[in-house]
């Protein structure tokens, strides 16, 4: 059997060469595996969403519903990194890639685009702590932004649900200079709940945005778990929520968390103003005097309280199941980070 990975009969990437076994390649092929095991299993990731009162609540997807296609049919196609056409048309300049986008292969109907988040518990702010309060850091990059605003204006697109939408974002005052702290911080409340109406209205027809699996370790150590192994889902919604509940911010101050509200805001308005937005330019105006190399992160003593359920505590496909997604020797073309204090930790007998 040549190398290759659980159920991706066709894909972007050809698994016999080597660098399709880079890090940064395997942190999205590996999950998309994942799903299709764990649905050739019967088993549903987890899915975080919200309901109408903007509160994060727990469901489950199953592998065809996250994809949009059965994962494992001929069909189904893995294109990683690629174009997804459905929003090109909300916003203008450079096209996005986004990390998976799965299509039909015989129709070449696009299916679904989803952002993947490999993520390990604990992370360096759980790691001392009780099993049960363990997390993982995820970081969210400015395109994955601009996604999540395309899936709004997605279902804004009519004359009528424009103008449905530019009501509910009506109730923030003009603001001149978007570029100005002191204006824009002062109202930031109206922004937010401008926002969290659109959220209410939308919680019937939320969607899947982003796919985090998670491998579990023990503890600090660099060794897997016996159970270490699951997939959570976040709708573009539950998305938003991961914002709203950021760190608290000092008054008359706009923090990373809030900037996210901010720019979704901007993106939508201009949306509603001029049929679509220029989400670069908002990001790099838009600043706020903190770096753009990233939306926000949050570290797991803060994403707990989203993932907390019984499969964070024991996930459900075991390190023994590994070999059943990784086939014909795949394994061995991997090329992690050469980091020394990977090789340090690894290598007790140095000092003995």
């Amino acid at each position: 059997m040549d190398p290759g990975l659980f159920g991706q009969k066709h894909s972007s990437r050809d698994y016999t060469k080597a660098k399709c076994w880079g890090k940064n390649m395997f942190n999205s092929s590996f999950p998309a595996s994942l799903v299709a095991y764990m649905y050739s299993k019967g088993i549903k990731p987890v899915y975080i969403c919200t309901n109408k009162a903007n509160e994060v609540v727990h469901d489950y997807i199953d592998g065809k519903s996250l994809f949009g296609i059965d994962p494992l049919c001929d069909d189904a196609f893995y294109n990683y990194e690629a174009g997804y056409s459905p929003y090109e048309k909300f916003y203008s300049g450079e096209r996005e890639k986004i990390d998976l986008v799965m299509m039909n292969n015989t129709t070449n109907q696009v299916c679904r685009g989803l952002e993947v988040k490999l993520t390990a518990v604990p992370d360096n702010t759980t790691r001392e702590k009780n099993e049960s309060e363990w997390g993982s850091e995820i970081v969210m990059r400015p395109p994955t932004i601009c996604f999540l605003a395309c899936s709004i204006c997605t279902n804004y697109n009519t004359v009528e649900k424009k103008e449905r939408l530019r009501n509910m974002l009506k109730k923030v005052p003009q603001i001149n200079h978007w570029e100005e702290i002191n204006e824009v911080a002062s109202h930031y409340q109206d922004i937010l709940s401008s926002i969290m109406e659109v959220s209410s209205d939308m919680c019937d027809i939320q969607e899947p945005l982003i796919l985090q699996p998670i491998w579990k370790t023990e503890g600090n150590k660099m060794r897997l778990r016996e159970d270490c192994l699951d997939v959570f889902v976040w709708s573009n919604l539950a998305v938003i929520q991961m914002s709203v509940k950021g760190e608290l911010n000092k008054t008359g101050s706009i923090n990373r968390f809030q900037r996210t509200i901010i720019w979704l805001y901007k993106m939508l308005l201009d949306y509603v103003t001029y049929d679509m937005f220029d989400y670069k330019r908002i990001i790099r105006l838009q600043s706020y005097n903190l770096a753009n190399d990233k939306a926000f992160s949050m570290p797991g003593n803060k994403s707990h309280k989203f993932l907390n359920s019984p499969e964070l505590r024991s996930p459900r496909i075991s390190k023994h199941e590994i070999k059943n997604i990784i086939l014909g020797g795949g394994q061995n073309l991997l090329s992690p980070e050469r980091r020394f204090d990977a090789v340090l930790v690894n290598s007790p007998d140095l000092f003995d």
